[in-house]
């Protein structure tokens, strides 16, 4: 599966209905992104069971702010609408890999808990 464009308007769509879905935000003009591509695009093609998406930063810079970007590439990764993980830079493909392995071995149940578990520690500070 070919990566998905985002936009402001299909990504808060994407992240709750996709169910594991990765993001690259980027821009042209950025070096290290046009370097990381080729890694991101054959990750979309090994596994069509998940979604990789791009958010181009300067097309959708209400979006990157949105979600805080501040560096290019940024990764970021969401399982079940939650967001798991995100990392600026470009990864190697070995690390891409192993950080695709480790999302799809979460175990939601156990996340759900342990964010509960977080956000009543919070609530009673």
């Amino acid at each position: 599966m070919a990566t998905v464009a985002l936009t402001l308007d299909t990504f808060e769509k994407t992240i709750l209905e996709g169910g594991t879905v990765f993001v690259d935000f980027w821009a042209g003009w950025c070096g290290p992104c046009m370097q990381f591509a080729p890694h991101y695009e054959a990750a979309a093609e090994a596994n069509p069971d998940l979604t990789f998406a791009k958010v181009d930063t300067e097309d959708q810079q209400q979006l990157a702010a949105a979600m805080n970007i501040t560096s290019i590439p940024t990764i970021m990764a969401f399982k079940d609408g939650i967001g798991v993980f995100a990392q600026a830079g470009a990864l190697p493909r070995p690390m891409l890999d192993e950080l695709i392995s480790q999302v799809k071995a979460l175990d939601m149940e156990q996340v759900r808990a342990d964010l509960d578990k977080q956000e009543a520690e919070e609530a009673s500070a």
